[in-house]
């Protein structure tokens, strides 16, 4: 795995991925999506409710399986992979930040992020440290507020702790859905200006949205509808 994983040019390979929802009336949740996302990329994946954001937000954060169709993750063949060796793979490459924060109420911002690598410590590679905790705050401006607890923080200031968990593992790719829906104009700026930041740095950001205003700040934009993917 880490031989192709030097060599591979993309984070993201979905290759003719379909996901079928058995039932009564089997539901097409995605039909034939293929994505590439080279390293560094930033990307938007705009689109109403029901259109399958979430379906395939599930598939790139290795939460669900495609019916049909190959994808890999940093050039590990995801399709070819069992539980255990998907589980410590999302651990490992994949960041998480969400609409809702999450946070622990009764631990610290620092005790929150670093919450953020609890499977890596099953499996090889890099274990964050409370160093690596302190600079992955330090990257979303929230060095001052390290002792702090979630009761006492700003809805920004919440989201940025949730930005610098997932950030704390040194992921491949760091995959946002709706991180801006629970937030005001002006802090919703904020929280984008952050992953502009980040982007520059160098991280690979797929950001999952219904919004168009947030969607033009990626530097690349995709649009799904009724389960199909298009370039915009």
């Amino acid at each position: 795995m880490a031989e192709r994983e030097m060599a591979a040019p993309y984070v993201v390979e979905l290759v003719d991925v379909s996901k079928v929802f058995p039932g009564a009336v089997p539901v097409n949740a995605l039909i034939h999506c293929s994505l590439n996302i080279r390293h560094g990329e930033y990307l938007a994946v705009q689109g109403p409710s029901g259109s399958g954001k979430s379906t395939l937000l599930n598939i790139l954060g290795l939460l669900d399986t495609p019916s049909s169709g190959t994808y890999h993750l940093a050039g590990h063949p995801s399709h070819q992979l069992n539980e255990a060796q998907l589980t410590s793979l999302r651990a490992h490459q994949i960041g998480f930040v969400f609409q809702a924060f999450h946070l622990v109420s009764y631990k610290n911002v620092v005790e929150n992020v670093e919450l953020g690598c609890l499977y890596q410590r099953q499996g090889g590679g890099h274990t964050p440290s409370r160093v690596d905790a302190l600079k992955a705050l330090e990257a979303v401006s929230l060095s001052h507020r390290v002792n702090a607890y979630p009761a006492t923080l700003s809805g920004g200031e919440l989201q940025r702790v949730a930005i610098a968990r997932a950030l704390y593992s040194r992921p491949s790719l760091l995959l946002c859905d709706e991180p801006t829906g629970n937030l005001d104009t002006h802090t919703s700026h904020s929280i984008l200006d952050i992953f502009d930041e980040l982007n520059r740095s160098g991280s690979t950001i797929v950001l999952i949205t219904h919004d168009h205003a947030v969607a033009g700040r990626a530097k690349r934009q995709v649009r799904i509808t009724d389960g199909r993917l298009t370039e915009t």
